[in-house]
């Protein structure tokens, strides 16, 4: 489904990540981690396209049963929109588009030029509004939202977008404990009810041990660990990663700060 290799990107002379190799299956949901500036979000972004590699490509599997995998550089921006939704950090909301014509815009991939959104654009845009909870919100504009409603208006655009693949980058950030749990609930249930294939950064390691099967832990520009996102977020990996000590109990994980030595 997504496949990376050998992935080197910087900005200017600073190297944020170097050679990554790595496989991410379809159906597959993980957590991206690491500690801040550790270029969790510069790979999305690398996956997603929108991001150049200095060096390795970025391959994917074209739609149509295809199992050749292709680089993303050999997709038309269409042809990309129609198999990978990227859901940003913080929503956009620079136009007072209502949550009914924000999920509608998911839809644009599959537009022709001055043409209008057919019946099914407005079938499947209510759909997934009301998979996720949002059909309340379809005449709301987004000052009119909480954080967590306007969350869940833009994953519905991506559901929208009908692609395979969603990247979302830290979709959780900002929100309170109960919106964090209720946007990890509704990822579950779009990776379990439609199969889709689903990368998202996070910060929080209990969340992710809680809601995400599988892990990618990113440490020194490179891969520190990934699979199975317990035995990712083992005790000594964690120290690595994050300078902190973690003790697992009962299915999360006891955080606190490593003991200076005096």
């Amino acid at each position: 489904m997504i496949t990376l290799s050998h992935l080197s990107c910087c900005f200017g002379e600073k190297q944020i990540l170097h050679d990554i190799n790595f496989h991410v299956g379809e159906g597959d949901f993980y957590a991206i981690l690491g500690a801040n500036g550790c270029g969790k979000t510069t790979l999305l972004r690398c996956i997603a396209g929108l991001l150049t590699p200095n060096s390795g490509e970025v391959n994917i599997s074209p739609s149509g049963g295809e199992a050749t995998e292709r680089p993303i550089a050999s997709f038309s921006a269409r042809e990309l929109a129609q198999r990978i939704a990227f859901v940003r950090q913080h929503a956009q909301t620079d136009f007072e588009f209502s949550g009914f014509e924000t999920v509608l815009m998911g839809r644009n991939p599959y537009q022709r030029r001055l043409q209008n959104e057919s019946q099914a654009d407005w079938d499947i845009v209510e759909q997934c509004m009301r998979h996720t909870n949002t059909w309340h919100l379809r005449f709301s504009r987004p000052h009119e939202m909480s954080g967590g409603e306007l969350q869940r208006v833009m994953i519905a655009r991506a559901l929208a977008q009908s692609t395979p693949i969603i990247l979302l980058d830290e979709p959780t950030s900002n929100l309170d404990i109960a919106h964090q749990f209720d946007i990890m609930e509704l990822l579950c249930d779009i990776n379990a009810r439609e199969h889709k294939t689903i990368l998202l950064v996070v910060h929080d390691l209990n969340l992710a041990l809680q809601y995400c099967p599988q892990a990618l832990l990113l440490h020194d520009k490179g891969i520190l660990a990934h699979g199975a996102t317990s035995e990712v977020l083992a005790p000594d990996n964690i120290r690595t990663a994050f300078g902190v000590e973690a003790e697992p109990q009962q299915g999360h994980l006891s955080l606190r700060p490593m003991t200076k030595q005096l």
